[in-house]
């Protein structure tokens, strides 16, 4: 039988005003009906390219200049315009990585959905629109016939993808390309999609190409993975095979990488530099300048695609026998301990107590009446310890970020206190407050969007000691230069502007800006949802060795629950507003009482392929529920499994449980301290 996709030495060239890039390079593939392929590799590693090849959806500057894109026996790469759009959306089709630019603002979903049919399909519009809602129920869609109507500012980000997943199946494609179709959600949601795109592959008999960076994903839902560095295929192998019997070192690195949730506190593994500038003349392996085990034949000669297993194929001089031995020499030294006292023994450097934040919405004409409000955070509270990471954790919409916004008073909450070494912050004087936000800095999620664009990175990581009037500007200048080299970017740097820097490098400037006026308490808003696995482990060992150099005390705010356990020693998980579970994270990871805690830690893609897939169904399932009108009593009880009568009634109160954890909730997964308590007082009895 023959595959439904077929890619041979696929070519595909972008022209520059001096130069041209060669993105693509050779790649050759196939994908059986039925069969899920994962593309994965770092940023710039031709994943999304190549997918964009196959669709003939390439900007203006680049094309297809050689290879075969063979589609069930037709060749795309020969196809004009005209015969591709009659392939596009029948035969073959792309879910895009950003749900919200790539559906039209301007037109409601019913009419984005029944655009495919009535383009491919010889059907009337009342035959198109009932296509349409049956492939919302496909795909899961809550309230399908409400959603026909509705534009696409009013769905959330999981509810937009499903609408792009049913706008792809409405024709029932042969293909089915996938391009980082989970980025920008929570692992729940992502669980969700991920789920909904098995299914519907299993059932249509679709091929499915996955295009992914994240290698917890690739374990858990693709039959066959295609590892790509610099254009190239660098490994290709049935994904079980990979993943027990890596050979590329640069396979091994990416999941080296990666961080677990079963994994210890030691050092992430990193890839040192970044990958080749395309736009020059490459010589010998592509890998070579980043790989520990190359040598003169590597930088001189280009490794041949040999076969090492059945179906295993690898481009290497020097195959790797397994992941540990390149762990080992990617780690380098060990971390550096943050102190001899445990984090409970510290002392407190902020309280949270009982915080509520509220936003109005208003409505009603030209008077604009208050009609309601976005409850942000309801009642919250708790402590951070000197030297501590405290994370916080939750889905999006959780009231996350707006804590972090209180605690740097980028937000002044409605009701509650925030103390800092004892000091009402709300309490403050403007000048007092001034001086006293050295101590408090914020790092953002989105470097590229908190860096000002018009100015040199230097005047950004500077402005600060202006504004408090810190030193000379000779010294000013000389902290910019040292803050550079702290954080590991160079000093040529300073001169520089932030578009001209990777996503991690950015980063990074903003970690110098916020070190900057060498504040006690960092508040770091999802530092790394953005960037590579092996950028991704650079930032967080950069973050864990300055946190330790200068004593910092640390609220990380993420919904990665893999990247918590490397960085904090306490967690807060947050649901809609509030607090469901605090206590220390080893005891939460491993052993949480609330079963939202339990469905996130369920959601966490893993990047081994029998507990990836032993997860699946699982997961917390449905939609979070409007923050304007949260549910009575335990708000979480719309989605857990174990809710009773009792839940929409009474709103649970924190009980203790043994591994100093505590949880609201009315049917905790452990038994209460209280609890085994009084069962043991009645025993002795």
């Amino acid at each position: 039988m023959s595959p439904v996709l077929s890619v041979r030495d696929l070519q595909t060239r972008f022209r520059l005003r001096d130069s041209a890039v060669t993105a693509v390079d050779g790649v050759s593939f196939s994908v059986d009906a039925g069969e899920c392929l994962g593309l994965v590799g770092e940023s710039g590693c031709g994943k999304s390219t190549t997918g964009l090849s196959i669709m003939r959806l390439l900007p203006n500057n680049g094309s297809v200049v050689g290879g075969v894109i063979e589609l069930a026996g037709k060749d795309l790469a020969g196809l004009s315009e005209k015969g591709m759009q009659s392939v596009r959306g029948n035969d073959v089709a792309l879910i895009p990585q950003e749900p919200l630019t790539a559906l039209n603002p301007t037109m409601k979903i019913g009419n984005q959905i029944i655009e495919g049919v009535m383009l491919h399909r010889d059907v009337s519009k009342h035959e198109a629109q009932a296509r349409a809602l049956e492939v919302l129920r496909m795909v899961e869609m809550p309230r399908p016939e409400e959603r026909l109507s509705q534009y696409p500012h009013e769905l959330s980000g999981g509810l937009r993808q499903r609408v792009l997943i049913a706008m792809a199946l409405v024709c029932e494609p042969k293909l089915l390309i996938a391009d980082e179709p989970t980025t920008a959600l929570d692992v729940t949601i992502q669980a969700q999609i991920l789920d909904i795109i098995d299914d519907l592959r299993e059932r249509l008999e679709m091929a499915v190409v996955l295009i992914t960076h994240d290698m917890g994903v690739i374990a858990g839902r693709t039959d066959r993975v295609v590892v790509m560095y610099a254009g190239k295929v660098a490994e290709e192998a049935p994904t079980a095979e990979l993943f027990s019997s890596m050979r590329h070192p640069y396979s091994g690195a990416l999941l080296a990488s990666v961080p677990t949730i079963s994994a210890g506190r030691e050092r992430l593994a990193s890839i040192p530099g970044l990958p080749p500038d395309l736009s020059k003349d490459l010589v010998g392996c592509r890998f070579a300048p980043r790989c520990q085990y190359a040598t003169d034949e590597c930088r001189t000669t280009e490794p041949p695609m040999d076969e090492v297993a059945e179906e295993h194929q690898v481009a290497c001089f020097h195959p790797i026998r397994g992941i540990e031995e390149v762990r080992a020499d990617l780690v380098g030294d060990e971390l550096p301990e943050v102190g001899e006292s445990e984090p409970a023994e510290r002392p407190v450097l902020v309280e949270v107590s009982h915080l509520i934040k509220e936003y109005p919405v208003r409505g009603g004409g030209v008077f604009r009446r208050t009609v309601g409000s976005v409850k942000a955070i309801s009642d919250v509270s708790f402590v951070v310890r000197q030297g501590e990471t405290f994370g916080l954790v939750g889905e999006s919409g959780c009231g996350k970020t707006t804590v972090a916004k209180c605690l740097v008073l980028l937000e002044q909450a409605n009701a509650g206190s925030i103390s800092f070494e004892g000091t009402d912050l709300a309490r403050l004087g403007s000048g007092e407050l001034r001086r006293r936000r050295r101590d408090i800095q914020l790092m953002f999620q989105d470097p590229y969007a908190s860096l000002d664009p018009r100015m040199r990175v230097g005047t950004i990581i500077r402005e600060p000691l202006k504004v408090q009037g810190i030193g000379t500007t000779a010294e000013q200048r000389q902290r910019v230069l040292d803050l550079l080299d702290e954080v590991g970017l160079a000093a040529s740097a300073a001169e520089r502007y932030p578009h001209e820097f990777s996503g991690g490098q950015r980063q990074r400037i903003g970690f110098a800006r916020a070190l900057a006026l060498e504040p006690r308490l960092l508040i770091a808003d999802e530092p790394v949802s953005a960037l590579d696995v092996s950028i991704q482990a650079q930032l967080l060992n950069l973050m864990k060795d300055l946190q330790v150099r200068r004593g910092l005390t640390m609220v990380l705010v993420s919904h990665d629950l893999a990247v918590m356990n490397y960085m904090a020693d306490t967690i807060g998980v947050m649901y809609l507003g509030k607090l469901v579970e605090l206590g220390p994270a080893s005891v939460i990871l491993s052993r949480p009482a609330h079963p939202y805690s339990q469905g996130l830690l369920d959601a966490v893609p893993v990047p081994d392929v029998a507990e990836a897939r032993s997860r699946r169904g699982r997961q917390i399932r449905g939609e979070l529920p409007s923050p304007i009108d949260p549910p009575s009593g335990c708000r979480f009880r719309t989605r857990c499994a174990y809710a009773q009568d009792i839940c929409a009634e009474v709103e649970p109160e924190f009980q203790e449980f043994p591994g100093g954890n505590r949880a609201a909730c009315h049917f905790p997964l452990v038994t209460p301290v209280a609890f085994s308590s009084t069962k043991a007082g009645t025993a002795s009895h």
